[in-house]
Formats: structure tokens, sequence, C-alpha cells
């Protein structure tokens, strides 16, 4: 199985989820910011990173998790990841495309912006980690969910999952 986590920046939501996903974060508390800090994407994508799957691990079910980063053009680049996917691997049911951005907060938008955009990382990265720590129960539960219906297997052929956690 194949989890793509995506999100605008694929830098911040989408890294807490994958990693909370392949339990390098913890999924019973929020993450601390050192924690965050040492997760080797939050807050480190470029933007020659844009629109590539980045690997992020494998979970306790060897499902392997990526993030993306898609922009503000989900509506071409999902259905082109799905496309490819189905071309590439026409008789599996194995794509699973979940969406953070209804965890992501008016901190992590500022925060991320400033940081990865305007390269102020010094202003940006502590409001964009103290927004991911506000948001980081509601990324839990989009986790949850996706673990769940993967342990399940209720979902049907590169079907982007969520966007809202259930």
């Amino acid at each position: 199985m194949i989890v793509v986590y995506h999100d605008v920046g694929g830098a911040h939501s989408t890294a807490a989820a994958a990693n909370i996903h392949i339990n390098r974060l913890p999924i019973d508390r929020v993450a601390t910011e050192e924690e965050l800090l040492n997760v080797p994407t939050f807050d480190k994508v470029t933007k020659a990173d844009m629109g590539h799957l980045i690997y992020i691990g494998e979970d306790e079910l060897k499902n392997k998790v990526y993030t993306l980063g898609r922009q503000y053009k989900p509506n071409l680049v999902i259905p082109a990841v799905k496309d490819m996917y189905s071309i590439v691997e026409p008789n599996k049911d194995e794509l699973v495309l979940v969406d953070t951005m209804p965890a992501v907060n008016l901190l992590m938008k500022i925060g991320g912006f400033s940081s990865r955009r305007l390269h102020l990382v010094s202003f940006g990265r502590p409001i964009v980690t103290k927004g991911t720590q506000q948001a980081y129960m509601d990324i839990v539960n989009i986790v949850k969910g996706v673990k769940n219906s993967l342990k399940n297997q209720n979902y049907g052929n590169v079907k982007p999952m969520f966007p809202h956690a259930q």
C-alpha cells in the first residue's frame, strides 16, 4: 500500500501526519517543539521539492508513506498522480491520497509562508511550529482515520481519503 499525505507546501501538516503515521512522532500527545524540528522534512521542503513525492518511511503494516507539496493546484496534481499510478499499477488498489489541509490553521499558514516562501526561517519557523502543535491532535485524528481504514481495507482504487478525519 502507498499512502500520500498532501497539502500546499508539503512541509508542515504533511510532514507531521506522515511521521505520526510511521510512529516517528507520538500519536497519543502533542509533539514537542524539539520532536517536530527533528523531523527531517519539517519546515525544510524547498521549492524544488514541490510536485515530488518524498518518501518518509514504512508503517507497521509495511505501507509506504510519502508526502507531496502540491501548491494550490490539487485539481491538477492529484488527478495526475492517480492517473499515473493507474497506468503503472492498473490492477492494484493500493494508493491512498490524504489531504491534510483541513488541519492547517492560520499560524501554520503565516509561519509556513514566512519560512518557506519568504525565507525568513528565524521568524517563520517558531510560528509554524506553534501552529502545528495547536493543530496536532487534528492531524493525529486524520492519521488515525487513515490507519483505521488501512487496517480494515475499506476504500477503493486510488481514492482520495477524508479530507476530514472521521
